[in-house]
């Protein structure tokens, strides 16, 4: 969905994210889940920050509250049964990636869409970056590559896609959100 945000709203979310990140508020990216989380430069690169609607800004406010319309539309038109979302910002150094994956641990089956809102302008595709969208498991050649444009936004189902996010040459900033439901797996 290109222009998912207004512009203006990408500007601010990304004055936002830089001025977290010159605070010292971001931490490097986790992998392993209930598994054992720990951090692994080989599998990601990226430091995030969880948005709290308690104390976010007004335009994390903004952004949530969008998000937000978006499950009661996915709720609405598919019926999903979401009802939480979690949300952060997470920032890509020039030559970081993440590998192949899926949003969906297997510890747990709550998550059920995830969504990538981009907050980079004048992305070229020289750049790198890309979210690169596998269709279908067989197949590296089924693969749907996303840029990083400001505004766009990429919703997929987290259970069923594999992703990666390629290597950046740039910094690289958006906003990863999952929307779920209330897991049925035993905790």
């Amino acid at each position: 969905m290109p222009g998912f945000i207004p512009l203006t709203l990408t500007r601010q979310l990304l004055r936002d994210a830089r001025a977290a990140q010159a605070a010292g508020q971001f931490r490097g990216a986790g992998v392993g889940g209930r598994d054992g989380l720990r951090v692994d430069a080989l599998v990601r690169g990226d430091a995030t920050r969880w948005l709290d609607g308690a104390q976010a800004t007004p335009a994390e406010r903004a952004c949530l509250e969008q998000l937000e319309a978006l499950r009661a539309v996915l709720n609405r038109e598919l019926q999903l049964g979401l009802f939480a979302l979690e949300a952060h910002f997470a920032v890509y150094a020039s030559g970081t990636f993440y590998r192949r994956h899926k949003d969906r641990p297997h510890s747990s089956d709550a998550r059920i869409v995830s969504c990538v809102l981009y907050l980079n302008e004048d992305w070229a595709i020289a750049h790198g970056g890309a979210l690169r969208l596998y269709l279908d498991n067989s197949s590296n050649a089924s693969c749907r590559d996303f840029y990083p444009e400001a505004g766009r936004l990429v919703v997929f189902l987290s259970e069923r896609f594999w992703h990666e996010v390629l290597p950046t040459q740039r910094e690289r900033y958006s906003v990863t959100a999952w929307f779920s439901r209330r897991s049925i797996l035993p905790q």
